[in-house]
């Protein structure tokens, strides 16, 4: 049976209970879309009294489309994911509500692997919503010196070397009031690495509602006083992942960034965490990605890479395929 969800330490307990948890499809991280304009739905799969599987999608009022969004979701069991009756049943309640909100189409964005099968009639989308390509950090059973000895040899000597150097990272105790230090070098960023930012009031929004929960920390990497490098990390269902990340070239022989990184991971540790996400990275070979200028930095630390599947779109009105033109053309014009 699939309803809407009322109770958030159910669906946030289901989401943490599973081998992969994305924050994304977090009760919480719901009420961050509000605050933005997008209006989240919450449907729960339940057979009896038993919750099966969740999915949160977002009505989000975009100019190339008004569309129903679902990040790095559903979140299914692996009994519902193998039943095609429970997934069309679940499809065809999001293309009710996709009509029912004046939506164009759906987009799907499952938190899959890339070997999984995609959605029956659904269309490859032009575009990412999320990252596909993830870099991750194992870190059940894992020692700090284990992590250390598997990275690059670079990567290690450059995190002696901030700290050495007297870098000093420290977790805020105040973020929404730091915030602003991660600010001034995130345009900074954005221009350096060419891609497009979070608004704002988004980060905003998010450190708000999850630090208030012990679920994001903020972090600062401050040398002879200046911050030279911050980050924003949500912790959720034993993961930690980096999310938001800035930093200045002000001080180019300071590898500040290194030492916050090698930082976070040893909290992580210490917290009992599973996973380190680093988020998104490259793919082989492609040669204009927004993430290729952090790919070979995030690899460095060691870990594995999880393909995930690429997102699909399912046509909710024939307006769809203005829109869908539209973005082939933005995806040749940006090369990837």
């Amino acid at each position: 049976m699939i309803s809407q969800a009322t109770n958030q330490q159910e669906w946030d307990e289901f989401l943490a209970a599973q081998p992969y948890s994305p924050f994304l499809q977090s009760w919480t991280m719901g009420e961050v879309y509000r605050d933005i304009g997008e209006e989240p739905v919450r449907l729960e799969i339940r057979e009896g009294n038993e919750l099966k599987g969740i999915c949160q999608a977002l009505v989000v009022p975009a100019r190339r489309g008004k569309h129903l969004a679902v990040p790095y979701g559903p979140v299914l069991n692996f009994e519902i994911r193998n039943s095609n009756f429970e997934i069309n049943q679940l499809i065809q309640d999001l293309k009710r509500i996709g009509k029912e909100n004046g939506c164009a189409f759906i987009r799907l964005s499952p938190f899959w692997k890339a070997s999984t099968e995609k959605i029956k009639d659904t269309k490859l989308s032009p575009l990412h919503l999320l990252a596909e390509h993830i870099w991750y950090l194992d870190l059940k059973d894992k020692s700090e010196d284990e992590l250390m000895k598997n990275m690059r040899q670079n990567h290690r000597n450059l995190i002696r070397r901030a700290a050495k150097e007297g870098v000093e990272v420290i977790a805020s105790s105040n973020p929404t009031e730091d915030i602003k230090e991660f600010f001034k070098l995130y345009d900074e960023t954005r221009k350096r690495h060419h891609f497009v930012p979070y608004p704002n009031n988004f980060i905003t929004s998010q450190l708000n509602h999850f630090s208030t929960r012990g679920e994001a920390t903020l972090y600062l990497a401050k040398y002879q006083g200046e911050v030279l490098a911050a980050s924003v990390h949500m912790h959720f269902g034993g993961e930690t992942s980096y999310h938001h990340g800035a930093s200045t070239h002000k001080y180019p022989k300071i590898p500040a960034s290194y030492l916050l990184q090698w930082t976070a991971i040893t909290d992580a540790i210490k917290r009992g965490d599973h996973m380190y996400n680093f988020w998104g990275i490259a793919p082989e070979g492609a040669k204009k990605h927004p993430f290729g200028g952090v790919t070979l930095f995030k690899k460095g630390f060691g870990g594995d890479l999880l393909e995930l599947q690429h997102c699909c779109d399912l046509p909710v009105k024939s307006s769809y395929y203005a829109t869908r033109a539209f973005e082939t053309w933005r995806k040749w014009q940006r090369g990837f």
